[in-house]
């Protein structure tokens, strides 16, 4: 008996590095497509400032040139190219186009920031930034499933492998969006003590069992369908977590949701 619990255990922690290697692989396949479209995106960026500097000269051409022309001819000339229309249309068009691209970049440097995850420097950082970041990357993936609302207080830099952290924080979010079955609200909250910083991810979805809590942290238990986890994100977390000395609590109450949350050492 003892020798297959073991061998059992064997094999989980085999699946665990395993799993731990493709998200190794993944943050690198991450960092490597944001540098390869850095430079598009950097032509893109730099046209349309030039775009924009080339459409102001050309109303004002054709503003000027408007005045030397009856006022007949004038008339009919906008009517005919729909001048007012996109006199009125083009700047919208490209301060959309600014707005999307300042996007894009955005993402692309919360994609750099959040990849390698084989990355192990501890660094002093603001957990702030790494939830903002953790939430722009996957905004499309909790946008039509949840409110996201923010619950800040003033913290202390804390020391950790930004990239882990991250990757516990992305676990949970998806975890707590995964579980609504119609729209829900995810709650991120934020504190800290004497000994602990911490931040808290809480949802009001169906909730966890009392008799299942002690198992979810367990590698390959999933309460999702077939074919929609592998089990170990909860497991990945908590490993992540104990290897920064940290904790990982969690309550639940059925019909009323599930609140984890992660405290990570001050010093």
């Amino acid at each position: 008996m003892e020798i297959k619990r073991l061998t059992l255990n064997g094999e989980q922690l085999t699946a665990q590095l395993i799993q731990s290697e493709k998200f190794s692989s993944l943050g690198q396949l991450a960092g490597g497509v944001a540098h390869e479209i850095n430079n598009p995106i950097g032509y893109v960026a730099s046209n349309l400032v030039s775009l924009n500097e080339y459409t102001d000269n050309i109303m004002m051409l054709i503003q000027q040139m408007s005045e030397r022309l009856s006022i007949e001819q004038t008339y009919n000339l906008k009517q005919r190219y729909d001048f007012e229309y996109i006199q009125q249309d083009l700047p919208r068009l490209l301060a959309q186009s600014d707005d999307g691209l300042k996007r894009v970049i955005e993402i692309i440097s919360n994609l750099k920031d959040f990849s390698h995850l084989d990355n192990a420097e501890c660094i002093e950082i603001d957990l702030h930034l790494g939830i903002h970041s953790t939430l722009n990357i996957i905004d499309n993936e909790l946008k039509y499933k949840a409110e996201v609302k923010k619950l800040f207080s003033d913290l202390p830099l804390v020391r950790c492998v930004p990239s882990q952290v991250n990757q516990v924080l992305l676990n949970l979010l998806l975890n707590a969006a995964q579980a609504f079955d119609s729209q829900g609200i995810i709650t991120i909250n934020t504190g800290c003590d004497k000994s602990w910083v911490w931040f808290s991810v809480k949802d009001n979805g169906p909730g966890i069992p009392p008799d299942k809590l002690d198992q979810i942290f367990q590698p390959f238990y999933t309460t999702k369908a077939k074919g929609q986890g592998s089990g170990l994100g909860l497991a990945l977390s908590w490993s992540i977590i104990d290897k920064h000395f940290g904790i990982i609590e969690v309550k639940s109450e059925l019909g009323l949701g599930s609140c984890f949350t992660v405290k990570l050492p001050r010093s």
